[in-house]
């Protein structure tokens, strides 16, 4: 576990611990990953796992993410309603969206909705997965596989460009070791720092 998002995480948590979070999951056998589930709290402490069994990787969204993301539950009525669109399409992974605040616990079922809410909901979700994914693999290959860099580096500059990269502090750390670790390939140095300077500009412009 990551000791600094760690520490964000727990005074994001001791702050909100009473408040609302939440949670979203994902089982879809046969797609990458075949499961997953996210919980998000209004100031951003987030978790993220692959496997019921695994200890939740924590993290700290930024806090724009965290606002729309409960502004979005707010529209949905914080899933007292149904949300399956009843149409018939193919399997894209069976959805629970589920709200808790206290003793207030609503819970949402679906595998495909028409509802633009629950689509741009269901959007954010997707950018944290594709985010989380590819800061551990960044993680995974820096320690491992020091020709896989590169490849993660590509993965993570796309996901920046097409503005789908979030949680963004939590990479600058990582990011920074893989600009300054010269046996690294020059090309995913500079791309590590090419990222690593842009979330700090955008931090700054805020």
């Amino acid at each position: 576990m990551r000791l600094a998002a760690l520490g964000v995480f727990l005074a994001g948590l001791a702050f909100a611990q009473n408040g609302p979070r939440i949670l979203y999951s994902k089982t879809f056998p046969g797609s990458v990953p075949p499961y997953v589930a996210i919980t998000v709290q209004p100031g951003g402490a987030a978790t993220y796992v692959e496997s019921k069994d695994d200890d939740p990787e924590m993290f700290q969204l930024e806090s724009d993410a965290a606002s729309a993301i409960f502004d979005l539950a707010a529209k949905l009525d914080h899933f007292k309603r149904p949300l399956e669109s009843g149409l018939k399409v193919a399997n894209l992974g069976a959805k629970t969206y589920r709200w808790e605040d206290g003793a207030e616990v609503h819970e949402c079922k679906f595998n495909y909705s028409v509802d633009e809410n629950a689509r741009a909901l269901q959007d954010w979700f997707e950018k944290i997965t594709e985010s989380e994914r590819a800061y551990l693999e960044l993680d995974r290959v820096s320690k491992h596989d020091r020709l896989g860099v590169h490849q993660a580096m590509l993965q993570i500059v796309s996901l920046w460009e097409q503005k789908r990269l979030v949680a963004t502090p939590q990479m600058l750390p990582l990011l920074d070791r893989v600009a300054k670790n010269e046996a690294f390939i020059n090309m995913a140095r500079e791309r590590a720092a090419y990222v690593a300077a842009a979330i700090r500009a955008k931090a700054k412009s805020e």
